[in-house]
C-alpha cells in the first residue's frame, strides 16, 4: 500500500493536513477516506499490550484485552539481558499485530533521578548506558515484527509531582551526558518509529514546544526518521509545537487544535511548509504500519507466559543468602508468611496497567515446585489495603515460623503506595511489613525475605534476615518464576539497574527533590545514582550493578587490544570468566571506564559495556567489548560536542559498580584540539601549567617579573612567600601592569600576548600536520 506521500499531501486542503496532526479519539490517528490514508491505533505498552475497546482512559482505570503481562522495565533491566529483551519485544509485536495495533505506547528510557518517581517501575536504570542498551534491544524486537514503538518520555520527565506544569532546571552538560544519552543512542541504533514528548519544560519551555530537543538535537543530530507524539494532554499550544518539531497532539482535541493549524497557517504564523513536513512524518510511518499489517496474526499465549517466567527468573536479583540458606531443600516444613502470597502485586499502576492472560498464584507454584516432601505452612501476616499492625496476625506468623526449619516472607509496597501521578514520600516499608519482619526473625533464625516493589526501599531489618531476594513486579508468571530461584531450579541471574541506598537523604537529589512550585534543580549534575555515592565515598545498601548467584565465578586475563589509540580509533576488551561453583550460572560482566586525571570534573567511574553469559560448572568464556570514543569523553559545553582529553584512561571490569575485580590502562589521544586564545584576563598560572605553552610562558613571565616586587618576595619557602606564589598563580596577565608600578606596559602587556598566542597557532599546525601525515601514511 505504498504511497507517494508528496502527491497525497499537494491533493490535500489545508483542513485535511492539519486534521491529520491531531488524534481522531483517544487512542486513533485520524484519516482520510478520499485519499485512502486509514487511521492506524495506538496503545499502552511497555510491559504488555493495553489495548482498551470502549470506555478509554489513559490511567489503567478501566479493562483493556487480555494480554501477557511481562515483568516491568525496572524487572526487564535487572535482567541485563539484551537478547531475553528482544524477546518480549518480538512477543510484544506479535500481540499488538493480533490486536491490529500499530504503535506500542514505550518503552520509557527516563533516567531514575530520585528512588521517589512514582513511575521509577516504568523505567529502566540510572544509568544512560545501560538504559539505552535495554531500550534499543526492546524497539528492534517489537518492530521486526511490524509494529512501532514510542520511546518515551523526551525529556527530562523524573518525577510525577507536578508532571504537567514543572520546570526542570538542567545545564547543558548534564542534559547531554545523562537525561538525553539514554534517548540518543537509542534513537540512533534502533529508529523507534514515534518519539513521545514529556508533560514537563525543559529549562522554561514545554517538551512538546521545545525545538532544540525535538528539531534540532532529535532530527538534525540524531537523525530521528519518525514523527514525535504528545504524552496524552501534553500540547499547551499545538502550532506552537508543530513549529518546534512536534507532529501529533494526543489525543483529539474535539476540532480545537487543528482550527488552531488552520488560522495560523492563513494568518502567516505557521508556515504551509513546515505542516506538509510533519503530515509527510506522519504519513510514512501511517503507511508503514499498513504494509506491515499481518491481517492473520495469532500468538500462542502459553508460550508467552513460559517467556515471561523465564524473564521473571532472570529479573528477580538475589541481595543476600547467608550461611547459605538459598537455595532451599525439597523436604522438612517451610513457612511462607504474607498476603502477597495470595494476592501478588505484579505490576505498577497507571496507563501501563495489563489484563494478564492468566496469573499465577505464588502459593500455589511453591507448593508444586516444593512437591510432597515439603510441608507448607501459610500465615497472612498483614492486610494489604492498609497499614494497621494486626497482632493476631503477627502471632499466626510467629507459630508457623516455630514449626518451620525456614520462614519465607512476602512484604512490599502495596499499590497504593506507587503509581503513576504521584510520588512516593519516603522509603518505608508499611508498617504492618516491618513488623511482620521484625516478630518473625524473634523466633526464626532462616528468614528469607522477597520483596514486590518497583523502587528502591529502605531496609533497617536487613540484618535480621539471612535471605533476600528483590522480587521488583515480575508480570503474571511470577509465581513460577520465585519457585523456580526458591528451590534451586535455576540460579539467580539479576542485578541491580539501580542503586538502593541505606537511607533517602543520601540519594543525590535529596535537597531539590521534587523541587519548589513548578521548578525544579537538578544541582547534582552528572552525579546521579552510583555515579555520585562512589564518587563521594556513601556506601548504599546494595550497589549498582549487584547480584549474588547460587555459583561462583572466576575473572582472569583481561587483554586490551591496543594500549594507545586516537580517539577515533575502536578498541576491544577481552576478559575470560569461568564457573567454578557447581551450579549452572549466568554471570553480568560489566565494563567502567575511569578517567584518571581529568581538567573538567567526572565521575569516579561510569558503565560502558555490559555482557551476560551462561556457564555450565567448570566452563569458561571470554567476553569481548568493544570500545569507541564516546566510552571515554565527556560533554564540553564549549565546543557543543562529547569531547575526549588526552591521557590514562582505566578499563575496570567488575560485578558490581562496588566490586572491581581487573583492572588495566590504556592511553587515549585527544584528535581535537580545544581553540584557545591568551589574552588579559588568562591567569598565570595556567600559562605555566600548559603542555603546550610552559617553556615560553615561563620565559616571558621571567622577563616581565623583573619589574614585578612581588615576583622577588615570592623566592623563599617562608609563609609570606608561599602566599605570594599563590597570589601570583591566580594572577591575570593584566596584573603585571598594576605591581609593575607603571614599568610594565600596555604595549608590552600586548606583545607578550600576541607571542603567547602565536606560539599556540604554531604548535596547532604542527599537531595538525603530523595527524594529516598520520593519517596519509595510514
Amino acid at each position: 500500500m505504498s504511497k507517494n506521500i508528496k502527491e497525497l499531501i499537494a491533493k490535500m486542503t489545508l483542513e485535511e493536513k492539519a486534521s491529520l496532526c491531531s488524534g481522531l479519539d483517544f487512542w486513533h490517528t485520524k484519516g482520510i477516506e478520499r485519499l485512502g490514508i486509514p487511521s492506524i491505533m495506538v496503545s499502552d505498552g511497555p510491559h504488555g499490550l493495553r489495548k482498551q475497546l470502549r470506555d478509554a482512559d489513559h490511567l489503567g482505570l478501566n479493562k483493556s484485552v487480555p494480554a501477557t503481562c511481562f515483568p516491568s522495565a525496572v524487572g526487564l533491566a535487572s535482567s541485563w539481558n539484551r537478547e531475553l529483551i528482544h524477546k518480549v519485544g518480538v512477543a510484544l509485536g506479535k500481540e499488538a499485530q493480533a490486536e491490529n495495533v500499530a504503535v506500542l505506547l514505550g518503552p520509557g528510557a527516563n533516567i531514575k533521578r530520585s528512588p521517589l518517581c512514582g513511575r521509577n517501575f516504568e523505567y529502566f536504570s540510572e544509568d544512560p548506558f545501560l538504559s539505552s542498551e535495554m531500550a534499543s534491544s526492546h524497539i528492534r524486537g517489537v518492530q521486526s515484527e511490524g509494529v512501532g514503538t514510542s520511546l518515551k518520555h523526551f525529556a527530562v520527565n523524573n518525577q510525577e509531582h507536578r508532571r504537567k506544569s514543572v520546570d526542570a532546571i538542567v545545564d547543558e552538560r548534564t542534559l547531554r551526558e545523562i537525561y538525553l544519552a539514554s534517548f540518543e543512542e537509542t534513537v540512533k541504533h534502533a529508529q523507534p518509529w514515534t518519539v513521545m514528548s514529556a508533560y514537563n519544560r525543559i529549562n522554561g519551555e514545554y517538551a512538546s514546544e521545545n525545538k532544540k530537543l525535538l528539531t534540532d538535537i532529535l532530527k538534525n543530530e540524531w537523525g530521528f526518521e519518525g514523527f514525535v507524539i504528545s504524552d496524552w494532554g501534553a500540547v499547551s499550544e499545538l502550532t506552537d509545537g508543530l513549529e518546534a518539531g512536534l507532529e501529533l497532539e494526543m489525543p483529539s482535541s474535539g476540532g480545537i487544535g487543528e482550527s488552531k493549524i488552520v488560522n495560523a497557517v492563513l494568518s502567516g504564523k505557521l508556515s504551509e511548509e513546515k505542516l506538509n513536513l510533519a503530515v509527510e512524518r506522519l504519513l510514512r510511518i501511517i503507511f508503514m504500519a499498513v504494509d506491515k499489517r499481518n491481517e492473520n496474526a495469532v500468538y500462542d499465549q502459553e508460550t508467552h507466559h513460559q517467556l515471561a517466567r523465564e524473564v521473571a527468573r532472570e529479573s528477580i536479583v538475589l541481595l543476600k543468602n547467608v550461611d547459605r540458606v538459598l537455595p532451599m531443600k525439597k523436604q522438612g516444613t517451610i513457612a511462607v508468611i504474607g498476603e502477597f502470597l495470595k494476592k501478588p502485586r505484579y505490576q505498577g499502576g497507571g496507563s501501563s496497567h495489563v489484563n494478564p492472560t492468566k496469573l499465577e498464584s505464588i502459593l500455589e507454584e511453591i507448593e508444586k515446585t516444593a512437591g510432597q516432601n515439603v510441608n507448607i505452612l501459610y500465615a497472612q501476616g498483614y492486610h494489604l489495603d492498609n497499614d494497621v499492625i494486626d497482632e493476631s496476625l503477627i502471632n499466626e506468623a510467629q507459630v508457623a515460623a516455630l514449626q518451620a526449619e525456614t520462614a519465607v516472607l512476602f512484604v512490599g509496597l502495596p499499590d497504593r503506595y506507587e503509581s503513576e501521578a504521584y510520588d512516593r514520600e519516603h522509603l518505608r516499608l508499611p508498617e504492618n511489613h516491618i513488623r511482620l519482619i521484625e516478630a518473625v526473625a524473634e523466633v526464626q533464625n532462616n528468614v528469607v525475605v522477597i520483596l514486590s516493589n518497583g523502587a528502591p526501599v529502605e531496609m533497617p531489618w536487613v540484618d535480621q534476615v539471612k535471605g533476600l531476594f528483590e522480587g521488583y513486579l515480575g508480570g503474571q508468571a511470577l509465581g513460577g518464576a520465585i519457585a523456580d530461584l526458591l528451590f534451586g531450579e535455576v540460579s539467580p541471574s539479576g542485578k541491580l539497574a539501580e542503586t538502593f541506598p541505606k537511607k533517602l537523604a543520601h540519594n543525590p537529589s535529596f535537597l531539590n527533590f521534587p523541587g519548589e512550585g513548578d521548578r525544579v534543580e537538578y544541582r547534582e549534575g552528572i552525579f546521579v545514582g552510583y555515579r555520585y555515592y562512589d564518587t563521594k565515598g556513601i556506601e548504599p545498601l546494595f550497589p549498582f550493578g549487584y547480584g549474588l548467584s547460587y555459583t561462583e565465578f572466576e575473572y582472569r586475563d583481561l587483554y586490551i587490544s591496543k594500549k594507545e589509540i586516537n580517539d577515533t580509533d575502536t578498541v576491544t576488551v577481552n576478559v575470560t570468566i569461568k564457573n567454578v561453583g557447581n551450579f549452572v550460572g549466568k554471570e553480568i560482566v560489566q565494563l567502567y571506564v575511569r578517567d584518571v586525571a581529568s581538567s573538567v570534573i567526572r565521575p569516579n567511574k561510569e558503565l560502558k559495556g555490559l555482557e551476560k553469559i551462561e556457564l555450565q560448572p567448570g566452563e569458561e568464556k571470554t567476553v569481548t567489548f568493544t570500545l569507541d570514543k564516546r566510552a571515554f569523553a565527556y560533554y564540553n559545553v564549549d565546543i557543543k560536542d562529547f569531547h575526549v582529553e588526552t591521557g590514562e584512561f582505566e578499563i575496570l571490569i567488575g560485578k558490581s559498580s562496588k566490586e572491581i575485580i581487573l583492572k588495566e590502562t590504556i592511553h587515549v589521544h585527544s584528535t581535537i584540539t580545544l581553540q584557545k586564545e591568551i589574552h588579559r584576563n588568562t591567569l598565570m598560572g595556567d600559562l605555566l601549567s600548559d603542555p603546550i605553552l610552559a617553556p615560553l610562558a615561563t620565559e616571558l613571565l621571567t622577563e616581565a617579573n623583573k619589574y614585578n616586587p612581588l615576583a622577588a618576595s615570592a623566592e623563599g619557602d617562608g609563609d609570606m612567600a608561599r602566599m605570594l606564589k599563590a597570589s601570583m598563580r591566580y594572577m591575570p596577565l593584566r596584573g603585571l601592569i598594576n605591581f609593575c608600578e607603571g614599568a610594565f606596559t600596555e604595549e608590552m602587556l600586548s606583545e607578550l600576548i600576541q607571542k603567547l598566542n602565536d606560539e599556540l597557532k604554531r604548535c596547532v599546525e604542527i599537531k595538525d600536520d603530523a595527524r594529516h601525515k598520520l593519517f596519509v601514511n595510514h
